[in-house]
């Protein structure tokens, strides 16, 4: 991943829900998660065990409870137990419920934090009222077990919270602590990080992370940047090329210069993504926040009617008993959570696979997709030439892509150094001589005594040279598939040919047929002549070719493609991609691209692998499953559990106790939760198909 996630403004952190634990209209003030996650844990695991010692004593003292169990306790102050510790667990236990009701009173955004807060509220004005002779009813263990429960589901579901954030504080963790910095006069001294400056240079030790953003000065090693890219396979580095904080250099120690600190590095900016994709508001999310809005309303007349009812019974202990039960049964609890607890967990479920969410609609809105648009240089290519054939006249293949591999040793042309690097894996390239570049045409050199020439067709015109009958079929196979076709020369006799194409990247079959495996449609487009991309378009096996487009028409074969009714996603890494990628459906840029692709992007794959698409599918559709499965045990469950708390089936004695609600709803939020949890069963890796991710052979045999 290179420079991409730089220079951007820093986005906010992520914001955790204050002690109720809850988002939306039905959510409160927030706080920073990196400060607070663990506070709210601890707040909530230590005044529920206070407040489940303290009703030990409360339940064993009431007189109800006696009666059940056929015992009988008398002591002195018997009668006091209740009152004074059931005090204690409504102010002390229920603060965080009473502080949070208020709050949302004050805001304006009744939720369910406002219906706990009157639920225990009412539970304790009618507990102290028996208590003063003006009810008969023993309410005070119903109350220390309501809060009770209420706080312990409130702790399981802070627990649940703090792990689907974890993917932050798993990124911060894998920044060293201290680094090595090397003086001017080459000795090593160890700092803290905060202490590095840009241009310094630091010694990254075999097994030893970088400690922030640079280039490689001195060495060569295997990086392992599965932090980033979420593949495991080690990459190779040298001297030149980039490395990213956080990733372990993997066999040898290599030296690098800073040129990223702090806010300013790849990593940083990857914490920024998570960060906002969590915050993000999907459009479930936006559902879910109404419907607990409007279930507080709903909660609010189902408890007016309720007591209007039994009033009219007669029955004012019932009344009481009847509302208290309805407003608890009623908290929109799993409604609250069902969607940002999903959105937390698959946002770091990205991330862990080198998915990086900037967008929740754009992930939500994948799975909808039916035509993937490749841009070809760079996505399904390398953007990097490679030999995918030689043929000789009256030499030997092996000796054609040697002396060819002589002469173009000391050329920098990029066709070169190809030729060069295939030579080498053929074994040794010998020793060139008089080396001279022919502009426009090739270059030459002496090897083994004899002058050679390198060029193309302009080479071959220019000296009026004759191609072999031996090589006429070879290059024309390879000119009608578009491939870069360089001649070898001997004095002013053509003895060989070799052909480049763009390398496709191995993993670019496996996207592809991963994807129609899936239904969806596969379109490339390029710029490229429309003999090159048919023959890379067959190679992959697309269902649609669009090319010798310019640049500037990227965005209009979107739009033809949504023309034609389809959804349309666009995957591509360049500055000419950023239009194309905004006027998709869902814009997905690689992450070794520009900043500006990906700032048009609502999604960025931190690697090239394009196979991580099928995963951006895959988890799309199951984090609306699990979405959907949270809204509807959710809503279902309160409306199904309203009427019951009500009353409604008295007359068949049956009934529902506050704290039997209260068990019910926290069981509910459980079940919201766990279900949520299942997210991380989800494996994302890319799986290699054996008909797919075969390579071209970088040369003929």
């Amino acid at each position: 991943m290179d420079h991409q996630l730089k220079d951007r403004p820093s986005e906010p952190g992520i914001r955790m829900e204050d002690n109720s634990g809850h988002h939306g209209p039905a959510g409160h003030e927030a706080h920073d998660h990196g400060q607070h996650a663990g506070h709210h844990v601890e707040l909530f695991r230590r005044r529920f065990w206070w407040s489940l010692l303290l009703s030990v004593p409360i339940v064993v003292t009431s007189h109800m409870v006696m009666d059940w169990f056929g015992y009988d306790l008398r002591f002195y102050g018997v009668d006091t137990v209740g009152p004074v510790l059931g005090s204690i667990v409504f102010v002390w236990g229920g603060w965080p419920f009473l502080e949070g009701g208020w709050r949302e009173v004050q805001q304006r955004r009744p939720g369910m934090m406002l219906l706990i807060g009157m639920a225990i509220t009412v539970a304790y004005a009618a507990s102290m009222a028996t208590s003063l002779g003006w009810f008969d009813l023993d309410f005070w263990w119903e109350l220390s077990l309501l809060v009770t429960i209420m706080l312990l589901g409130h702790w399981q579901e802070m627990k649940a919270l703090g792990h689907a954030q974890d993917a932050l504080a798993a990124l911060a963790a894998l920044l060293p602590d201290e680094a090595e910095r090397v003086a001017t006069d080459g000795s090593v001294e160890t700092v803290t990080v905060d202490e590095l400056r840009l241009g310094d240079v630091v010694l990254v030790r075999s097994g030893a992370r970088v400690p922030a953003d640079g280039e490689i000065v001195e060495g060569a090693a295997e990086f392992d940047e599965s932090m980033v890219t979420g593949e495991s396979r080690p990459v190779a580095k040298q001297a030149g090329d980039r490395v990213v904080a956080g990733t372990v250099s993997t066999d040898s120690a290599v030296r690098v210069r800073v040129d990223a600190l702090g806010e300013e590095t790849t990593l940083a900016g990857i914490q920024r993504l998570v960060a906002q994709a969590q915050e993000s508001r999907s459009r479930a999310q936006v559902l879910a926040d109404r419907a607990a809005a409007l279930l507080f309303y709903v909660a609010i007349g189902a408890a007016a009617v309720t007591a209007l009812a039994w009033l009219a019974f007669g029955d004012a202990d019932d009344a009481v008993v009847r509302v208290v039960t309805v407003l608890v049964i009623s908290c929109p609890h799993a409604l609250g959570l069902a969607i940002p607890l999903t959105t937390s967990l698959s946002s770091a479920l990205a991330a862990r696979n080198g998915i990086l969410v900037k967008d929740r609609l754009a992930l939500e809105q994948s799975r909808t997709v039916d035509a993937f648009l490749f841009d070809k240089t760079g996505t399904l290519t390398k953007g990097e030439h490679t030999v995918v054939g030689v043929a000789g006249a009256g030499l030997a293949e092996d000796e054609v892509l040697r002396l060819a591999g002589a002469v173009e040793s000391d050329s920098e042309h990029p066709l070169a150094r190809a030729i060069v690097a295939a030579a080498r894996r053929r074994g040794p390239v010998p020793e060139a001589v008089g080396f001279r570049s022919i502009t426009g045409r090739g270059v030459e050199a002496a090897v083994d005594g004899s002058r050679y020439a390198v060029g193309g067709p302009a080479l071959v015109r220019e000296r009026s040279l004759v191609e072999p009958e031996e090589l006429v079929a070879a290059t024309r196979a390879w000119k009608d598939r578009g491939a870069a076709v360089l001649y070898l020369v001997r004095d002013d006799v053509i003895v060989g040919g070799v052909a480049l194409e763009d390398e496709i990247r191995p993993e670019a079959r496996a996207a592809v047929a991963g994807l129609q495996a899936l239904g969806r449609r596969v379109v490339m487009i390029t710029g490229d002549a429309r003999q090159v991309a048919d023959a890379v378009g067959a190679d992959l096996g697309v269902d649609e070719v669009f090319a010798e487009v310019l640049p500037e028409e990227k965005d209009a074969k979107v739009a033809e493609l949504q023309g034609r009714g389809l959804t349309v996603a666009m995957v591509g890494d360049g500055v000419n991609d950023a239009p194309a990628l905004a006027r998709a459906d869902v814009g997905i840029a690689i992450g070794a691209g520009t900043d500006v692709a990906i700032e048009s992007a609502g999604l960025i794959l931190a690697g090239s692998d394009p196979r991580a698409v099928i995963g951006i599918v895959r988890l799309s559709a199951a984090t609306y499953r699990k979405s959907v499965q949270n809204l509807w045990w959710a809503a279902g469950y309160n409306l199904a559990a309203i009427p019951l708390a009500a009353g409604a089936l008295a007359w068949a004695g049956i009934s529902m106790p506050p704290a039997v609600a209260a068990v019910l709803m926290s069981v509910s939020t459980i079940v919201v939760a766990a279900n949520a949890q299942l997210l991380r069963r989800l494996d994302l890796r890319p799986v290699p198909r054996p008909d797919a991710d075969r390579t071209p052979a970088p040369v003929a045999p």
